[in-house]
């Protein structure tokens, strides 16, 4: 089913700050961030956040929630290019019900979205 971006799509990347494949993914994130602007993105690093997302047991990076006031659209490994998030966000699956852990991360990027903003990883020194 093709649905329209609504004003309360979250895409929520859940990932590990030492995945490689993470910290390349993350630029490109933030691009479709940029091209999707009537959506919240948000970046969980598994272990910082493990509180809230231990429940997911991530074994594949990235891993990808996509969720809307309607439900939940889409969570699971995603192929890490940026176009394979756009194609995903420009056709949204229909939502299926959101369970409590999926109603526990939203609420918590929702409710307080510093820690979980993103951006290209800082230079190393």
């Amino acid at each position: 089913m093709n649905l329209p971006l609504s004003a309360d799509l979250q895409v929520i990347c859940l990932c590990a700050e030492w995945c490689g494949t993470c910290r390349d993914y993350r630029a490109l994130f933030a691009q479709v961030a940029q091209a999707h602007t009537g959506a919240a993105f948000a970046w969980v690093d598994v272990e910082d956040h493990a509180d809230l997302a231990d429940v997911f047991d991530v074994e594949t990076f990235p891993t990808l929630l996509v969720a809307s006031g309607q439900g939940l659209h889409f969570l699971g490994p995603m192929l890490p290019h940026a176009q394979t998030l756009s194609r995903l966000l420009t056709a949204l699956p229909a939502a299926s019900p959101v369970s409590a852990e999926v109603a526990a991360l939203l609420r918590a990027v929702r409710e307080n979205p510093a820690p979980f903003a993103f951006g290209p990883p800082a230079p190393s020194a």
